[in-house]
């Protein structure tokens, strides 16, 4: 198990991507679609983004919950149906789902039959509960995007060491010196650099470029 992979068991369930699904009840279509939003403005981008898709629909109902475990900024509407009966009981799917950091908008397009209050609810929360379960699943982890510029002669041990430190390698380029730009999760930056500079006796220096960034692994 490389360290991206063994540091995503640590970290909490996002959306992959953006993701649907569709159900009917009654006539009424029902499309909910999901995606991560690591901010409340994404959150809000997204919402208007599918306002302005489905700008016919009946009802665009929204909910986000940004973070997860005890640190979450929570939101839902009802966007025009019963009170409580759309946002609230999506929310709470959501809330019981393990996900974090993730908007949801549920479409209903009516169908000429009235769902009642009951309804309404059931519905909601079912359409949430089909995309959430759907969604391929992710993990958030905190990396560093770093640089090296290393000896040709030195190119192979330290290709080496990203390897085994479960670095992911964004570009190469080769010149006078080799640069390599790469990510790495944080809980292994010390001993890795620590590494590097006993490989190269000193001659290279781990350079980060932009710290404590957020990375998606995927579930596999």
């Amino acid at each position: 198990m490389n360290s991206f992979q063994a540091e995503s068991d640590k970290g909490f369930l996002v959306p992959l991507s953006r993701f649907s699904t569709e159900t009917r009840v009654l006539n009424s279509r029902f499309i909910a679609t999901i995606a991560p939003a690591f901010s409340v403005s994404e959150a809000k981008a997204f919402i208007r983004e599918i306002n302005k898709l489905y700008a016919d629909a009946t009802h665009n109902v929204p909910v986000y919950q940004i973070g997860s475990g005890s640190s979450v900024i929570a939101h839902s509407s009802d966007n025009g149906e019963p009170s409580g009966t759309a946002g609230r009981p999506a929310l709470s799917v959501l809330a019981g789902s393990g996900l974090g950091d993730t908007v949801m908008v549920i479409t209903r397009f009516f169908g000429g039959t009235k769902l009642g209050t009951g309804g309404l609810v059931k519905a909601y929360s079912e359409s949430a509960r089909s995309v959430i379960q759907a969604v391929p699943k992710a993990k958030k982890i905190a990396v560093h995007q770093c640089q090296i510029s290393c000896p040709y002669h030195l190119y192979e041990l330290i290709l080496g060491i990203l390897r085994k430190s479960g670095c992911k390698i964004e570009q190469e380029d080769f010149a006078e010196l080799i640069i390599i730009a790469f990510f790495i999760p944080t809980n292994v930056y010390e001993v890795f650099e620590s590494q590097i500079t006993a490989i190269s006796k000193g001659q290279v220096r781990v350079k980060i470029n932009a710290a404590n960034q957020t990375a998606i692994v995927p579930i596999r």
